[in-house]
Formats: C-alpha cells, structure tokens, sequence
C-alpha cells in the first residue's frame, strides 16, 4: 500500500540517536553508526520524531510500505525495554555518547597544592529550572554546558565558569525544542553580552549548539557566539 512514512537521510544523520528515544513505537534504531527504520510496519507515519533531530536528516513521504501494525510495535517495545536489556545500545552500535570507554586518569596533583575553589555565582543551573528573569542574566557573559564537560575537562571552573552566568543541561536526554524556547526566553528578556557554548565531541551534543543558535536567531539580537569542543579525553578540539 502506499502510504506516509519515515524518511532518513544517511548523508545527514549524524547517528546522535535523539530521534529513537522520540519514536514512541521503537521503529528507530541505529546500526553502523546512522539512524534506521527497524521495519516499515512499526512506523506511523505521523512524524514525532522530526522535530527531534539536529540535522534535519528525517522526513514524512508518500511510498510503498507495510501497513502500521500495532500488534508488531508490541511486540517490539517489548524487545526493546531498557529494563530488560539496559545495555543494549551500547553492545549494538548505538549512540556513541553512550559506548562504554575506560581509561586512565591524569594523576593527582602534589598534596602542597592549593585547594581548588568553586568560581560558581548562582543558583539553580539547570536550564528546565531556570527564571529567565533570573537577574544573574543582566549584562552578564552566558556559559551554556553540556552536563557532561565539567566532568571531563578540569579546567572547567577557571577558565571558562569564572564570571560568567550558567545554564546546563543534556541535549540528549531532554528536550530540544523546550531548550530552545527557553533559551530565546533568556536572549529576549536580559541583555546577554556574549554566548558560549561548551559541548562534548560526541554527534549528540550537537543538539544543545542547535538550540543555542536557532533561540539567538529568534529573539533576533546579535550576540557574539562561541562554540567549544570538549573531547572525552578533556582536550579542547575548538
């Protein structure tokens, strides 16, 4: 039968994985680094998963495909619970934000050494709970971070936290368009002198640089715009 369907364009897809988690029937899955349709059958045709990816990679057209079976998608939830297989992704090619790695840390500095001090200004930091009237945002340099990079880079306080306000969060696990609209809320309604954004180097942490230009282009101010890349290993890669 012909009818809507799933696109995905592998020239695009970076692999990040937010569109399977947004696939409410499990018909998303990554293999070989790129996102895929698991089977015809599993996919609605509705669409939720488009506004979730950083790319633009996925898309609704009309062709020759199954008919949507919920019995199937089912079956396939039921494969694919984390509960019951909460490694999954990370043994079969997934995100590889989330592939297990280990390796050796740096070794700890000489015990003569000064203690380090927090150069944090405020609180809350996450941006589902900021005000975006908080007055730490007047006239202030905004840091917006990937969760995952003052783990991973120890400079993270001094050299770019000092004297700045915060906001972090997790493009992966939360909400991009929430993140945009927030961050436009933020741009709108206080007088931000400059924007960096920290991220890892992992295709997943596209998201938050993409919210973070879409919601400046909203609010249609020009504010000077930094990325940096963090790598895993906690080297600059800007």
């Amino acid at each position: 039968m012909i009818r809507k369907i799933v696109r995905i364009d592998e020239e695009k897809c970076n692999g990040c994985g937010l569109c399977v988690p947004a696939c409410a029937e499990g018909a998303i899955t990554i293999v070989d680094g790129k996102a895929r349709l698991a089977a015809d059958n599993l996919c609605d045709g509705l669409g939720a998963c488009l506004g979730d990816c950083p790319q633009d990679a996925i898309s609704i057209i009309e062709r020759e495909a199954d008919a949507f079976d919920e019995t199937a998608v089912e079956e396939r939830l039921k494969e694919t619970k984390p509960a019951e297989n909460p490694h999954a992704a990370a043994h079969h090619g997934g995100c590889p934000g989330s592939r297990i790695m280990q390796f050796e840390s740096a070794p700890a500095p000489a015990s003569d050494a000064a203690p380090k001090q927090s150069r944090l200004g405020q609180w809350p930091v996450q941006l589902a709970l900021v005000p975006p009237t908080a007055p730490y945002f007047q006239n202030a340099d905004l840091l917006i971070t990937a969760d995952c990079v003052p783990f991973a880079y120890a400079g993270y306080h001094d050299e770019f936290l000092a004297g700045k306000a915060v906001v972090i969060g997790c493009p992966k696990l939360d909400d991009i368009r929430f993140y945009r609209e927030k961050l436009t809320e933020i741009f709108r309604s206080s007088s931000i002198r400059s924007i960096t954004v920290l991220r890892m180097e992992v295709p997943c942490c596209s998201g938050i640089v993409m919210a973070a230009r879409e919601a400046l282009a909203s609010c249609g101010k020009d504010i000077p715009f930094r990325e940096v890349n963090i790598s895993i290993r906690g080297e600059i890669k800007e």
